[in-house]
């Protein structure tokens, strides 16, 4: 989602602000702008296309500044025009850069327009703008630590003054913001990974928190307006993971790096042990009594596989949420529930105030499974488990939940183990199997070919079912997910056993048919079910393993993995359906990083 860059210095920063912004690429927008204090006075430059037209823009005019701020737009408020793009003015004296939702804007707008000020855009955002401006007095800082208290909503933002040079302000509430510390010069972003090759010491700021940036140092102040340090630590925010190397899209890369992604996320893993959820883990994974997973998205339909691992290992009853329904019914809540969120980003807005209202319901444990060291979650959450899968830029995660299966599943086995369930034989089977997943996942890779074979059909198509059962059924989800968000065509999955429940009707030779058939004990049912879609003349598309006896023929097409891999199989199942959504969007033309109307971190409701 929209991403903030902004830097007091010494030296020209619009080099650093511009590549702030190719580096936010990922995060999915619709336009883009950069404001400065060019000869004393504010200049601005804004664009509906790509960063590097901005970029081209800049050059023209140069523009050059020691002071400015950046920012990549996914629409909310007003259409994608360049009246609307950021940096908003007002009056010329102020610019202003906004990630997030303002709730209540139309009672500001109303309230500043009865105090003259003139809006030109359709944003919410404009009225931070104006509102900062009717309360400055010379005092930035203090105008924006004044205007903060009236907003309701969510919002980090980044502001600057044209009587203030190499003075930046910025507050946050509901979203992400950092401080970057340099050597006599200092930064804001919305993201770390905007800083890569500028400074790694990074402060993330809490919320409430309103900060200045100057030349020699920054300070900060809570929401009930206390002075609190913010220590810069050292991020490694992973520069070379923006460069594509031989890859021709991101999410191929990110594809092929999930081998490595998992070796990583277990490294060090020597047996099952509480420890690796955090200190105090032991004590308050041993007096959990159930389960609620909260999240959105890719990361729902890993715990729905979660679910069924940990039901099965530790006989635990399990709830699995999405988080943007969770908070907005009324709920039955369990004291002793472990709540578990997990988010690729540590950010995502409605997976937060999930865990925030679980924790209003009276369930304190927590525990936060995420990819991002420095997110909101993982430093709210009582307990926490980084994944390893390095930056993802591909909007259509694919290592991240990989990594966050690997998770889950340590998960499992620890409540097992804590509950007397897991023997060690079954511990030492199960580590095994992990140790090996890297392995196994080059061997899923190695479909690619055969998997390409497949696309060429499918991008002729507008429709698309995915079947699977039981384990595998959120994997079927997964699939379609991936397949409709970056191809664009509209894909649906089901539990296999609901086909003669309605969605048979929609089976027809144009509609191909995925099949997820691992060597389980769901085989034999599952078969069944293909026989109802090959008997209304559909086209199968079955996923399997080497010792299943299903041949390809006509109207079933057949790949299959060298080896079944017991409860973990659905990591290596989603790996084709992931290549078959690459391949297809690739064969129909679509912009495979950055899928229409979509943002990678979705930080507002």
């Amino acid at each position: 989602m929209c991403g903030i860059v902004g830097a007091a210095a010494r030296r020209d920063i619009i080099p650093v602000l511009l590549e702030g912004l190719r580096r936010l690429e990922y995060r999915g927008y619709d336009s883009c702008g950069v404001a400065a204090l060019h000869h004393g006075a504010l200049a601005r430059v804004r664009s509906v296309a790509r960063v590097a037209d901005l970029a081209g823009q800049v050059a023209s005019q140069a523009l050059a500044a020691e002071t400015g701020i950046a920012h990549t737009r996914w629409a909310t408020h007003g259409a994608p025009l360049t009246h609307n793009a950021h940096p908003l003015f007002s009056r010329g004296e102020i610019a202003l850069v906004h990630n997030g939702i303002i709730e209540n804007f139309e009672e500001l707008r109303d309230e500043l327009k009865a105090r003259g000020y003139a809006f030109e855009s359709q944003t919410d955002t404009e009225v931070i703008a104006h509102l900062v401006h009717s309360l400055y007095a010379g005092d930035l800082f203090d105008a924006v630590r004044r205007a903060a208290k009236r907003l309701s909503g969510a919002y980090a933002i980044a502001v600057m003054s044209e009587r203030e040079p190499h003075v930046v302000v910025g507050a946050r509430a509901g979203s992400p913001l950092v401080v970057g510390v340099g050597d006599g010069e200092m930064f804001l972003a919305s993201d770390a990974l905007a800083l890569a090759g500028t400074t790694e010491r990074i402060a993330c700021l809490e919320e409430g928190d309103v900060a200045e940036i100057r030349l020699d140092g920054y300070r900060v102040l809570d929401q009930a307006d206390r002075p609190v340090k913010r220590e810069a630590r050292i991020v490694k925010a992973g520069s070379s993971a923006v460069e594509l190397g031989p890859y021709r899209h991101f999410m191929q890369k990110e594809i092929f790096e999930q081998p490595q992604a998992v070796a990583d996320t277990l490294e060090g893993v020597e047996s099952v042990a509480p420890a690796l959820f955090g200190e105090g883990a032991a004590a308050a994974l041993q007096r959990v009594k159930s389960v609620l997973l909260l999240a959105c998205g890719t990361s729902y339909y890993a715990g729905l596989t979660a679910k069924c691992w940990i039901e099965s290992l530790a006989r635990l009853p399990v709830q699995v949420e999405i988080a943007s329904e969770y908070r907005y019914r009324d709920s039955v809540p369990d004291p002793d529930a472990l709540v578990v969120v997990v988010s690729q980003s540590g950010e995502t807005a409605d997976t937060l105030a999930a865990l925030r209202h679980a924790r209003t319901l009276g369930q304190p444990n927590t525990l936060a499974i995420c990819n991002v060291a420095t997110s909101a979650m993982m430093r709210e959450t009582q307990l926490a488990f980084l994944t390893h899968a390095g930056v993802e830029i591909g909007v259509a995660s694919t290592k991240a939940f990989t990594t966050q299966l690997v998770a889950l599943f340590l998960l499992a086995m620890t409540l097992a183990k804590l509950r007397g369930r897991l023997s060690v034989d079954e511990e030492q089977q199960h580590l095994r199997r992990l140790r090996h997943l890297p392995k196994a996942l080059g061997a899923a890779l190695a479909l690619e070919t055969q998997v390409m074979a497949w696309s060429e059909r499918f991008a002729a198509k507008e429709h698309a079912l995915f079947l699977g059962r039981g384990l595998h059924y959120p994997i079927a989800l997964e699939g379609a997910l991936k397949l409709k968000e970056i191809s664009y065509i509209h894909a649906e999955a089901y539990p296999a056993g609901e086909l003669k429940h309605g969605p048979l009707a929609l089976v027809t030779s144009e509609m191909p048919v995925v099949t997820v058939a691992p060597n389980d004990a769901l085989l034999e049912k599952l078969k069944s079910n293909m026989q109802e879609v090959r008997a209304r003349g559909g086209e199968l598309y079955v996923l399997t393993d080497a010792e299943t006896r299903i041949a390809g023929s006509e109207g079933i097409n057949v790949i299959r993995l060298p080896e079944h891999y017991g409860l973990l199989s659905p990591i290596l199942h989603v790996v084709p359906l992931q290549l078959l959504a690459y391949h297809t969007a690739l064969a129909r033309g679509t912009d495979v990083d950055k899928p229409r109307n979509l943002a990678k971190s979705v930080t507002v409701e």
